[in-house]
């Protein structure tokens, strides 16, 4: 209880500057942006475009290009040899190694001082302080967090032993303050290590008569530790294990096709669920209202907001709009910049804004995994819903899928290959297909237009994955735990097809 007020009463401040979120939205955004031009003046980077000569944001847009990876990766590259003051005023000796959405190409996101500590850390602070304020009678530091992270342990650089590389949760658990180690499970040996099997066996051992209040990770690998210490404990839900348990903080992937499966297995009317927006490039958004599934925008953390609509992602020279000028309910591709030494970077993913006052979103996808063969142009965000009555109304549970097109081949029309591993399977794939397939058509009129007596786009075709075919795909790719994803969609069959090989 001490330490409940303690935290509260250090929270207020921070409570009362995300309420001025609502009030002064484009003065905090314009401050995140004139500090960071400020510190980048002298740096490489800041001379190139001339950052001691900016005093506006419309001197900063003309005058910086929207930037990719490649665009960023040989300043990386040097960082990652030890050169410093090159995109940040600072030596940046960690960095978040990430491959997207499992594809083999590496990138390192720089992670710095300022990023940690104004960015990776106030995230959770300020997500473990709006629960609480959501949440009055909360006991969640009468026991422990279970955290589980990346299975990637930081090494050092291959080029530069004095630079450590490795996936964000392991960076973010190294640089850690060890007082946080007293309030969370398991230890920092078992949680940092490469060994994914290995280490949930660990993790049942060491967990399992503890009491745990809250948890920290991806949904469907956090599906994995939950039906393991099910198994080990022979107990019918985590209720009876963890009885004190309350919230699950979650992020990473969309929640939706998981939060039956989530409410079966933690059948406990004092349980939560809170989604944040986290990423190696920053923490950006949170779930501060228990009922709206919509995320904050977080303005203060050291990261300027642009965003591109997603109809013109592709374009030469993408117009990009500050945060004042966003409409609701349309799709746009987040742009940052940020206190890691990024400028003007397209993450990949595309949001919504459900609300303006305060700024609220909602993750739609990402730029690189949509379906658009036949002009459907079909985003994450449309298949969450269809799945979600799909399942609902056929009393199915699924565990991973992944979709792609069929492409046109002589007489036949092009189609939706859908590849799906179920928990529970419906009692007839037929019907389970036509609610999918009505769902989208209500969801999305370009599908909708492309579905229309199957006069482009033929009825989806389901294909059921044996069991555990998607873990065992990210085991022979080395993907498992931690921050790998299965690709949801693509606009090829690149993915499916490497996926179905092993089927």
């Amino acid at each position: 209880m001490v330490l409940d007020k303690t935290f509260l009463t250090l929270s207020k401040s921070r409570l009362k500057a995300i309420n001025e979120y609502e009030r002064y939205p484009d003065t905090i955004q314009y401050e995140q942006l004139r500090t960071l031009l400020a510190q980048a003046r002298n740096t490489e980077w800041g001379k190139k475009y001339d950052y001691a000569r900016i005093r506006s944001y419309e001197d900063f847009a003309a005058g910086t290009p929207i930037q990719d990876y490649d665009d960023v990766k040989p300043y990386i590259i040097r960082m990652l040899h030890g050169e410093s003051n090159l995109i940040r005023p600072e030596k940046i000796t960690w960095f978040a190694q990430s491959s997207g959405t499992t594809n083999d190409k590496s990138k390192y996101i720089p992670i710095g001082k300022a990023a940690l500590e104004q960015c990776h850390y106030r995230g959770p602070q300020d997500l473990i302080a709006t629960y609480l304020n959501n949440v009055p009678g909360s006991r969640i530091f009468s026991g422990k967090g279970l955290i589980l992270g990346g299975s990637h342990r930081p090494l050092e650089y291959e080029h530069n032993r004095k630079v450590y590389v490795g996936d964000l949760s392991a960076v973010l658990i190294s640089n850690m303050n060890p007082l946080a180690n007293c309030f969370r499970i398991p230890s920092k040996k078992i949680i940092l290590m490469n060994e994914w099997e290995k280490k949930l066996e660990l993790i049942c051992k060491y967990t399992i008569n503890r009491n745990v209040t809250n948890l920290s990770g991806v949904p469907s690998w956090f599906m994995v530790l939950i039906n393991k210490i099910l198994a080990e404990t022979k107990k019918e839900n985590l209720t009876e294990i963890w009885p004190n348990l309350e919230v699950f903080f979650h992020g990473g992937i969309s929640f939706t096709p998981y939060r039956e499966q989530y409410k079966a297995l933690i059948p406990s009317p004092q349980m939560h669920y809170m989604e944040t927006y986290n990423a190696s490039e920053g923490f950006f958004a949170l779930q501060n209202d228990l009922s709206d599934p919509s995320l904050l925008l977080m303005l203060d953390y050291g990261v300027f907001y642009e965003f591109i609509p997603i109809e013109a992602i592709d374009s030469g020279n993408p117009p990009a709009v500050r945060l004042q000028d966003v409409e609701l309910n349309r799709n746009y591709a987040m742009v940052i910049t940020t206190n890691s030494g990024l400028w003007r970077y397209k993450i990949g993913d595309t949001i919504r804004f459900t609300c303006l006052k305060p700024y609220k979103i909602v993750i739609t996808g990402r730029t690189k995994h949509y379906i658009n063969a036949f002009g459907e142009e079909l985003m994450v965000g449309n298949v969450e819903k269809a799945l979600s009555a799909a399942c609902l109304q056929t009393s199915t549970k699924i565990k991973e899928y992944t979709v792609a097109p069929v492409y046109m081949s002589g007489r036949s029309k092009g189609k939706h290959q859908w590849l799906i591993e179920f928990e529970q399977a419906p009692d007839s794939l037929q019907a389970f297909a036509l609610i999918l397939d009505d769902m989208l058509k209500t969801l999305n009129s370009d599908y909708e237009a492309k579905r229309y007596k199957n006069i482009t786009l033929d009825f989806p075709e389901i294909t059921v994955a044996r069991k555990d075919l998607f873990y065992d795909w990210l085991k022979r790719k080395g993907k498992l735990g931690g921050q790998n994803k299965i690709p949801r969609l693509s606009n090829t069959r690149e993915y499916i097809d490497s996926i179905l090989s092993i089927n």
